[in-house]
């Protein structure tokens, strides 16, 4: 019988529907590229955390966790949630979402929809994914090895992002940073 828990499961759903990104929505010759290499950066970390996460939890299964393994079910709907909050946010943005960081000539803040209540709903999205994938793992030391590498890398690629966003559309922009919060509504 097939686990849908499964992290292997899990974890390729999540690499289908990322693989799928970045064939469909890198930005065109009329957008101007600012991505400082963040890109290939995030994806470096994201591949070497999903490597190292499966080795940890097969080869320290010291650091299984009895508790994670019963929220393993919470942990897919986790990853789930996190999934369509991802897609719907770049469903949203349409063409202005790339997977690189680029501004479109008539870019425009958009402020409605998940973009209402925080900056990044794609990377809460994300997140999201990989906190829940994290969880099917059952292993204490896999989640931490796929989230908080990830988070930062994340972080990093917010900053290059919000620079670029600032500079290309100014006042707009930076009084939707002043009242919205980056991935956490009212926290952060």
């Amino acid at each position: 019988m097939i686990d849908p828990f499964n992290p292997g499961i899990v974890g390729t759903i999540f690499a289908l529907s990322e693989f799928a990104l970045l064939l469909w929505k890198r930005s065109g010759a009329s957008a101007r590229s600012a991505d400082s290499g963040s890109l290939g950066m995030l994806w470096g970390v994201i591949l070497a955390c999903l490597v190292l996460a499966a080795m940890v939890a097969i080869y320290l299964p010291q650091a299984h966790s009895e508790m994670l393994y019963r929220l393993r079910a919470v942990g897919a709907a986790v990853f789930i949630v996190g999934l369509v909050l991802r897609w719907y946010s770049i469903f949203y943005l349409g063409r202005f979402f790339t997977v690189n960081v680029a501004i479109a000539s008539d870019h425009h803040v958009v402020d409605s929809g998940p973009y209402h209540f925080v900056r990044h709903p794609s990377y809460t999205g994300a997140l999201l994914e990989f906190i829940g994938l994290g969880i099917t793992y059952a292993n204490w030391l896999a989640l931490i090895m796929v989230v908080l590498p990830v988070l930062t890398a994340f972080m990093r690629r917010i900053g290059i992002e919000e620079r670029a966003l600032s500079q290309a559309l100014g006042e707009r922009y930076t009084h939707y940073m002043a009242r919205t919060k980056r991935l956490i509504p009212g926290v952060y």
